[in-house]
């Protein structure tokens, strides 16, 4: 399986312009909220606002991390109920359950990329619209519904169904449930893993780097997975899932248009052990995904990834906010006999790894701050990271890194305005002419601004 991201060329802007996209952002944000504030669904459904469950979108809290076990069913608003022979049949929400979410961006790269401009206005970058909430007392959902500004299209982006109950095991709680989603990860409660995982927003114009472990996202919104999952006492976590393709876009059934095709099962795994002690938080666990892909078709060679990795989750009440920070690694082993046996490789036998490390503070309100350092390592293959203009790799090496820092301004609990700069120290395998094409790792660099409501 090929890992290139394709990015999309970028739409430049002349310098006053600039101040007026700045400008109309601000204004954007301004006429767009009040006191009264619109909050989404599962704040309409609890009747809670949103700081019980998120430090800020999408950072969970204790609180919002149960909420998401239980299968989002906590309720705090009125239901329809009716019964049949004094037993209940139905029990769902007054009031639709639907919200939706809203972000414009501008971007601005050092360099612009051959034959397009350096900056880029995009009015929506996203726009979802999200059906979530309380299905039955036990079922709930999440699911996102996402316009594509480049494509012009509307498709299934994340989607989640969830069922929840409680037992007790010896003289402690069980919460057990069931997970049918979309993308491996979407399905967790902390921000380490690849689908919350900071950067929480980022730039859709901007190059960036083109190779990652299949677990990060990779398989997003093309497959449908099956899991069980346990909490034990509040303190241990485990789920087994499994994962067929359910490509969006091609035929059905599966026939030669396939590509990144399944081989049967992808069985994913997850365990974490989590500590409170006063006002500090700890997780730390483990996660994996064991692939088998034809490249193309549904025959013939396949390709073999299996992903491992760990991570880690710190919380602690400081100075009356909260400071949150994140650690994960990915090692993935690659046998790609169906790309070696084609000419696409120069090796059967690949590593890839990924490492990303954050911290972020949560002011008492208005302000967020958050750096991060991520590094993509691997085994150098001449053909199959072969060099090419901006997505290449004149070295033949994956290897990535850089940081990331961000300052969020958030006038209400679902009003964001985030100001973010992407700094490569390497591209693709080099710091320098890293593509053969004669571009920097530096050139890369991003300027991003973004402004994001729900409502």
């Amino acid at each position: 399986m090929d890992h290139t991201a394709t990015k999309k060329t970028l739409a430049r802007k002349s310098g006053p312009k600039i101040s007026f996209v700045l400008a109309l952002m601000g204004a954007i944000v301004i006429f767009s909220s009040s006191k009264g504030y619109s909050i989404p669904s599962y704040a309409r459904q609890t009747g809670l606002a949103c700081s019980a469950c998120h430090y800020n979108f999408p950072q969970l809290t204790p609180f919002g991390r149960l909420f998401k076990l239980n299968g989002y069913t906590m309720v705090g608003s009125p239901t329809l109920v009716s019964t049949h022979d004094e037993e209940k049949d139905m029990q769902i929400l007054s009031s639709f359950p639907l919200s939706a979410m809203v972000m414009t961006s501008f971007s601005q790269v050092t360099k612009a990329t051959p034959g397009a401009d350096a900056s880029a206005t995009m009015f929506p970058q996203q726009l979802s619209l999200f059906v979530s909430g309380e299905l039955t007392p036990k079922l709930g959902s999440y699911i996102q519904l996402t316009y594509d500004p480049t494509s012009g299209t509307i498709g299934m982006d994340m989607a989640e169904f969830r069922y929840a109950n409680h037992t007790m095991l010896g003289s402690k709680d069980l919460l057990y449930g069931l997970t049918l989603n979309n993308n491996p990860t979407m399905q967790d409660v902390w921000n380490t893993t690849p689908a919350w995982g900071f950067p929480y927003v980022s730039s859709s114009s901007a190059p960036g780097p083109s190779w990652t472990p299949i677990l990060a996202n990779t398989m997003s919104g093309n497959v449908v997975g099956l899991g069980a999952y346990a909490l034990y006492d509040n303190l241990v976590y485990a789920e087994v899932s499994a994962y067929h393709s359910a490509i969006q876009g091609l035929s059905y059934p599966a026939d030669s248009t396939w590509t990144n095709n399944i081989k049967g099962v992808s069985p994913y795994w997850r365990l974490a052990l989590q500590v409170n002690s006063g006002s500090q938080y700890l997780e730390v666990g483990t996660f994996g995904l064991a692939s088998n892909m034809f490249p193309a078709g549904i025959s013939g060679p396949y390709n073999k990834y299996t992903d491992i990795g760990v991570d880690a989750q710190y919380e602690k009440s400081l100075g009356g906010g909260e400071l949150v920070a994140h650690a994960s690694y990915i090692t993935e082993k690659q046998n790609l006999d169906a790309t070696f046996a084609s000419g696409g490789s120069a090796s059967n036998s690949l590593t890839l790894n990924s490492l990303k490390v954050d911290a972020n503070y949560n002011f008492p309100s208005m302000f967020a701050l958050a750096v991060g350092y991520f590094s993509t390592t691997g085994t150098s293959d001449a053909i199959f990271y072969a060099p090419a203009p901006v997505s290449g790799s004149a070295t033949g090496s994956p290897s990535s890194s850089g940081v990331t820092g961000q300052i969020s301004f958030i006038p209400w609990l679902n009003t964001q305005i985030a100001l973010q700069y992407v700094a490569y120290s390497k591209f693709n395998g080099g710091s320098t002419n890293y593509d053969g094409s004669g571009r920097n790792a530096s050139d890369n660099n991003t300027l991003y601004l973004v402004t994001w409501l729900a409502f």
